[in-house]
C-alpha cells in the first residue's frame, strides 16, 4: 500500500475569514469544500492528515514576518482556528489528525513533520490551503528538496495575490515538476 500525506497548510480564520487579520478572502472560501473532502478521503484511506497552522507570539519584533504583515494567527486567538467546517472535521477527528504548529512559510522548518513523514514511510505529500504563493509554495519547495514526491491540489489553494496563485501554480509544475491536479483529474 503506498501511503501519503495531506497537509492542509494555514486554513484559519485569520487567512480564511472575511474579518480574518490576513485574510485570502474569497478565493479562499470558495475551496473549503474541496478541502474537507480531500481530509476525508485522505483520513478514510488510513492516510497522515497534518493541520500545519501557523503559530504566533502577540508581540514579537525579532520574527521576520512582523515587518512584512500585519499580526495574524497569534496563539491563543479565534483567528487561529481553522475555518468552517474544516474547524468541525478536526475536533471530530483529532485523535486521528495531526495538529501541527509552524512558525515559517515552510511547514517543515523548526518542526518533525518530515521525521514523522519518515517514521510511517511517506514519500507522497498532497497539499492544500493557503497562500499557494507563500505557505504552500514554501512548504512544497522544502518538500521536493527533501524527496518528497509534492502533489498541488490546485482546486484546494489560493491567495489573497492572484497573480502570485497563478505563477506558483505554474512553478509547481515547470520549474519543479510537481503534479499539480484537480478534483477533474485526481477522482
Amino acid at each position: 500500500m503506498n501511503k501519503k500525506a495531506l497537509i492542509v497548510i494555514d486554513y484559519t480564520n485569520d487567512f480564511v475569514a472575511v474579518n480574518g487579520a490576513l485574510t485570502c478572502g474569497e478565493p479562499a472560501q470558495r475551496i473549503e469544500q474541496r478541502i474537507v473532502s480531500l481530509a476525508r478521503t485522505h483520513l478514510a484511506q488510513g492516510d497522515y492528515v497534518v493541520m500545519a497552522v501557523d503559530c504566533h507570539q502577540a508581540h514579537d519584533p525579532l520574527h521576520p514576518e512582523s515587518a512584512l504583515y500585519p499580526p495574524h494567527n497569534i496563539i491563543g486567538t479565534a483567528g487561529r482556528q481553522l475555518y468552517g467546517e474544516l474547524n468541525g472535521f478536526y475536533r471530530q477527528n483529532q485523535h486521528a489528525v495531526e495538529w501541527m504548529d509552524k512558525t515559517r512559510y515552510d511547514a517543515f522548518a523548526g518542526t518533525d513533520l518530515a521525521l514523522k513523514l519518515h517514521a510511517r514511510g511517506i514519500r507522497e505529500i498532497h497539499l492544500a490551503g493557503v497562500c499557494t504563493d507563500i505557505c504552500v509554495l514554501h512548504t512544497a519547495i522544502s518538500a521536493w528538496y527533501q524527496g518528497f514526491v509534492p502533489v498541488i491540489h490546485a482546486d484546494a489553494v489560493a491567495s489573497f495575490n492572484p497573480a502570485g496563485h497563478e505563477w506558483a501554480l505554474r512553478h509547481f509544475a515547470n520549474q519543479l515538476g510537481v503534479s499539480v491536479v484537480s478534483a477533474r483529474i485526481d477522482q
